[in-house]
């Protein structure tokens, strides 16, 4: 942008957003949750039947590179082709085609909708602190608990297998997945609201959840975090330009320089962004100027949706980048009617995701916010915000259950804020009769998504889809 950088501008005024908490359907919610079973016995989560009408694998990824940037979608196959977990962590359209033939409560939670093993990880909150939690939230919608669990034990038993896990450790991640989501929800449920609704993940939680053989993995990966901050991450992206200002440098395929008009667009839409936050925010970006544009490629199940960083610097030259990352309708919504949830009104997705995370997660980045781009909708969140990922496919065989524990427990405490745990913790019980059913199918579906790969594969190799390897 050079000469044309621009001050983000400090809006006068801003929406105050609220939400109404959900009502629940008894006044006795344990009671109610007890009925529950009556209606959809627990054993019953076993049950997996497939759809006539279900997609094979290359139409599916297909179907969902629909909309995308076109030249990006080979590299999303490439992606999801490496690996049965790769494949899964792509298809959050297809497995919500799957389970919307399986048994529900009816009870509705803000889900993350792609509730898989690698979507949880560490991040920094305003004072720099770590916390652990989901951090992925595409998808979000208000659904089925039971979606995001079943999705969570299959992609353990898809992770361990890919970490040379035998298939009884597997089975046991899985098992352990659902009992650590089951006890959560009981502890919760015990606690004064307020404990509870406040109810970080810290060491307490990994405790709570016997993964205790995991805090030297999160520690080693907790000091990664520390240093994966935007100023690092401009030091290497960017380099000073002939007019002495800071400019991103090409690295194809993950990040590429734009044209004038589009980093043009992309700083403009800022202002909407900037109109989306809270008013206190507003002095805090209003410090900051605008230096340049950017794409960057994201993640595999992301893959070909526009995203850009937005390169910032303060008056020391200090950076901040953000990341405008398109909002896709999430690839639950098709779906939600089978199994008796509307989808509701069509929204900006941008704001439907962003305001998804922050009911989901009990610290959420202060900068995040929405805002549209020639007519579609973004989020707008901190990029490397002192984030760190555990993959869940390059732990030790013996880690595998410690993992399920903890994002088992992780998951439970972020359903907690949108449906009452009594309900829930009622419902799943006091027995593993849930732990049993759900691990059950997770077997199940993970040896289908196997076999989806595989297709996905054979299609690659006889030239059916395009795929390319890169970053």
């Amino acid at each position: 942008m050079g000469e044309h950088a621009a001050r983000i501008p400090a809006v006068a005024g801003f929406a105050r957003l609220a939400t109404a908490a959900a009502a629940e359907l008894s006044a006795s919610p344990k009671k109610h949750g007890k009925e529950l079973r009556k209606r959809v016995p627990r054993s019953s989560h076993e049950s997996l039947v497939w759809a006539e009408d279900r997609p094979d694998a290359v139409r599916a990824v297909e179907e969902s590179n629909r909309g995308r940037v076109p030249g990006l979608a080979p590299l999303r196959v490439g992606r999801m082709s490496a690996t049965p977990f790769a494949f899964l962590r792509g298809a959050a359209g297809l497995m919500a085609h799957d389970l919307a033939e399986t048994p529900v409560t009816g009870a509705g939670a803000q889900i993350c909708g792609d509730a898989h093993a690698a979507n949880f990880g560490l991040y920094g909150d305003a004072r720099g602190r770590l916390v652990i939690d989901l951090n992925d939230f595409d998808e979000t919608v208000i659904g089925p608990w039971e979606w995001d669990l079943k999705r969570l034990a299959a992609s353990l038993v898809l992770a361990g297998r890919e970490a040379g896990a035998d298939e009884d450790t597997c089975r046991v991640a899985a098992f352990d997945t659902v009992g650590a989501y089951r006890r959560t929800m009981r502890l919760l449920a015990k606690l004064p609201v307020m404990d509870a609704w406040n109810a970080i993940a810290d060491e307490k939680l990994v405790s709570h959840a016997d993964a205790r053989d995991l805090l030297g993995t999160l520690e080693r990966v907790a000091e990664k975090a520390r240093s994966n901050t935007s100023a690092r991450f401009a030091a290497k992206a960017t380099a000073q330009s002939g007019d002495g200002s800071r400019r991103f440098v090409d690295a194809p395929p993950v990040l590429r320089r734009v044209s004038d008009e589009e980093a043009a667009a992309v700083a403009g839409a800022l202002e909407g962004y900037v109109a989306s936050l809270p008013h206190d925010r507003l002095p805090l970006l209003a410090r900051y100027t605008i230096h340049d544009v950017a794409f960057r490629v994201v993640g595999t199940g992301s893959v070909g949706t526009r995203s850009y960083v937005v390169l910032l610097l303060d008056h020391r030259d200090e950076p901040l980048v953000l990341q405008v990352k398109e909002a896709r309708p999430s690839a639950l919504l098709p779906y939600l009617s089978a199994a008796g949830f509307e989808p509701g009104r069509t929204e900006h997705h941008g704001r439907r995701v962003v305001l998804g995370q922050k009911r989901m997660q009990v610290v959420s980045d202060n900068l995040l916010g929405w805002t549209t781009v020639d007519g579609r909708p973004y989020q707008v969140r901190q990029f490397r915000n002192r984030k760190g990922s555990v993959d869940p496919a390059a732990l030790a065989p013996d880690q595998i259950d410690d993992y399920g524990r903890m994002t088992g427990a992780l998951l439970a405490r972020a359903h907690a804020h949108s449906v009452d745990p009594r309900l829930i913790a009622a419902y799943c019980g006091k027995n593993e009769e849930l732990d049993e059913a759900v691990s059950a199918f997770a077997v199940i579906y993970a040896d289908r998504t196997e076999a989806d790969h595989a297709d996905l594969v054979a299609a690659v190799r006889s030239g059916r889809i395009a795929a390319e390897q890169g970053a």
